[in-house]
């Protein structure tokens, strides 16, 4: 029988050894045959089983004829393996300090050699899968935002995925702003598709800013508290690829201030001089 509470298996006994103790539990005091007998722990292994828990302390060795083991108390077993633990911290830590001499005269000259001339550098990117692990990205930049977010989709058609994390953002009273592609560059299908998603964004969130873009979008994401000073912002796009399918996809992410920031004013100038802020709804209809 094992621990069912998997507490011994985290103090680090092997198989056979947390038979043993659980199994002492049972039995209390008894012989090392009575216990191989009771576990099903071969009679050649299971003195050497009950010396290693005699050894950490958690088995006390009676010395009768035959010898007898007796398990301590649960609450000393606790006691001792964090105590063991302790004792094996500050044993492997002189280890360590004996060494550190050592092996600081030998590495320290070659690391610092390779480290001559190089200058520190941040990635300006990192990827993530289209789809869950992106939608997960996308809605932490929505919970962590601060004051702003822009939005540039084809259609806002993962709404759903989102909802939450946008509620708590315009609950919060973060500016949001949508920047959504002209119904004219969809086909009709897409195009009701936002044409009802625009109409829930109307209803559920009308503090929310949405235009739609007369110019097609080469790529869509969202921004999270740009600042032209380039000392915030966190950003997350795709590029348009139609030759790709959206399952081999990834989207890129970036915390760099600078490069937000010039995200941010790609989107100020389509939002200022190539959208229509009304829903052109006949544009649906005509499809």
């Amino acid at each position: 029988m094992s621990d069912p509470t998997g507490t011994l298996d985290r103090v680090g006994l092997t198989d056979y050894e947390e038979r043993a103790l659980t199994e002492l539990f049972t039995l209390g005091r008894t012989t090392a045959p009575t216990l191989a007998e009771s576990t099903g722990i071969p009679k050649a292994r299971v003195y050497g089983v009950l010396d290693a828990l005699a050894d950490r302390g958690f088995v006390k060795v009676i010395p009768e004829r035959p010898k007898r083991y007796q398990p301590r108390s649960p609450e000393t077993i606790l006691e001792r393996a964090v105590e063991n633990r302790r004792q094996e911290y500050e044993g492997f830590r002189a280890d360590l300090d004996e060494q550190r001499a050592a092996f600081l005269e030998e590495f320290e000259p070659r690391y610092e050699r390779a480290s001559e001339d190089v200058t520190p550098t941040e990635e300006l990117f990192s990827v993530v899968d289209v789809g869950e692990p992106s939608e997960s990205a996308t809605r932490r930049l929505y919970h962590e935002a601060e004051s702003q977010l822009r939005i540039i989709s084809k259609s806002f058609e993962y709404l759903d995925t989102v909802a939450p994390a946008l509620a708590g953002a315009v609950e919060r009273d973060i500016d949001v702003a949508i920047l959504l592609l002209h119904p004219d560059q969809l086909d009709a299908d897409n195009a009701a598709i936002q044409a009802d998603l625009v109409d829930r964004i109307e209803s559920e969130y009308p503090a929310v800013g949405v235009r739609f873009s007369t110019e097609k979008l080469p790529w869509r994401g969202t921004l999270a508290d740009p600042s032209m000073d380039y000392e915030s912002g966190r950003a997350i796009l795709l590029v348009e690829e139609k030759d790709v399918p959206l399952s081999m996809r990834q989207a890129a992410l970036t915390e760099n201030g600078s490069f937000v920031a010039g995200l941010k004013r790609y989107f100020d100038l389509i939002w200022e001089h190539e959208s229509v802020a009304e829903y052109p709804k006949s544009s649906v209809e005509k499809e």
